[in-house]
């Protein structure tokens, strides 16, 4: 016979599934300028001003960069943009870069690497003239991608 209790235990397992199941992705900033603060906005909206921001689900086209006298999106800034999402099929996984495209132009040494998946996969750029970074649209080498679930991201300013 099946009890209420056995229903219950089924219900809460299920409950602890789902919650184990649940896709998130943190971006930590690590300043090292001693000016400016570290800025993440997604959509116009600012999600984090220096803390750690976590995202319960993909976190789809961001923005990230040390606001030093920047435009409202990082113009006139050094910007690293990303897409953080646990991957449905070969290579639709995460991606992350570093732009220069005008209206963005350098303004500190900026790089980023993934952790808690693809760790030492990333980007540095330590100048203006840096290969890592787009200049223009069609620059699609310097993303970096990752095929990881739940991956996490930290983003360095003056390293």
């Amino acid at each position: 016979m099946f009890s209420f209790l056995k229903l219950a235990a089924l219900v809460a397992a299920a409950f602890v599934v789902e919650a184990q199941a649940q896709e998130t992705h943190t971006v930590t900033f690590t300043n090292l300028c001693g000016e400016g603060v570290p800025t993440l906005k997604a959509n116009g909206v600012t999600l984090s001003s220096g803390s750690p921001y976590t995202s319960h689900g993909p976190l789809i086209a961001a923005i990230a960069y040390l606001d030093v006298g920047c435009g409202a999106n990082g113009e006139g800034c050094t910007t690293v943009e990303t897409t953080l999402v646990n991957p449905t099929s070969p290579g639709s996984g995460s991606s992350t870069d570093i732009t220069l495209i005008p209206p963005h132009s350098f303004s500190v040494s900026t790089g980023f690497g993934y952790y808690n998946g693809c760790d030492g996969a990333g980007a540095d750029c330590t100048d203006p003239t840096c290969p890592t970074a787009f200049f223009k649209s069609t620059d699609t080498g310097v993303q970096v991608a990752c095929q990881t679930d739940n991956v996490d991201l930290v983003i360095t300013f003056c390293d």
